[in-house]
């Protein structure tokens, strides 16, 4: 087991409501949580990250925060429509790959408000879009992380298929 867990986060839909002024006015609540788990590292799996540099998606969090931020999926372009599906996953583990010995053990879930962007649904803490990432999504995300701190979770390993994108 990595001695981090990681949290792959999108930004529409999970720290603002989707299609609404992009405030990041539910990223406190998500950094909250963060605070409990000195274990805890967030990579950015946002379409913001290309768009923004590294540097200015980091300025969006608090400053004790901001170190904990470890990097950004790389983007990877699906040659088939039928790619989409999973696609922020299969992402996410190309980052996982590059950063922990073995991702079949890693620790991680991902926050997003699209359930089509990962495949292995029980490490995804899917929030509302209208919503954003509320208080029920705090005691999920509270649950997977004490689950991988406990060495015990009972959470599926990423899909095969998925490992080698």
């Amino acid at each position: 087991m990595s001695k981090h867990a990681y949290i792959f986060m999108d930004f529409d839909g999970v720290t603002h409501p989707w299609g609404e002024v992009e405030d990041f006015r539910c990223l406190p609540a998500i950094e909250a949580v963060v605070r409990d788990f000195e274990e805890a590292r967030i990579v950015i799996a946002s379409d913001w990250r290309m768009l923004f540099s590294m540097s200015k998606l980091v300025a969006r969090f608090a400053e004790d925060i901001r170190p904990r931020v470890v990097g950004a999926t790389p983007h990877v372009i699906p040659k088939k429509g039928a790619e989409l599906h999973g696609l922020r996953e299969r992402e996410a583990m190309l980052w996982l790959g590059q950063h922990e010995a073995d991702i079949a053990t890693a620790a991680w879930c991902a926050l997003d408000d699209a359930p089509g962007n990962w495949l292995t649904r029980s490490r995804l803490i899917l929030t509302d879009f209208k919503r954003g990432f509320n208080e029920e999504d705090a005691g999920a995300l509270r649950r997977m992380l004490t689950a991988f701190r406990s060495g015990t979770p009972a959470i599926e390993p990423p899909k095969p298929a998925l490992r080698w994108a």
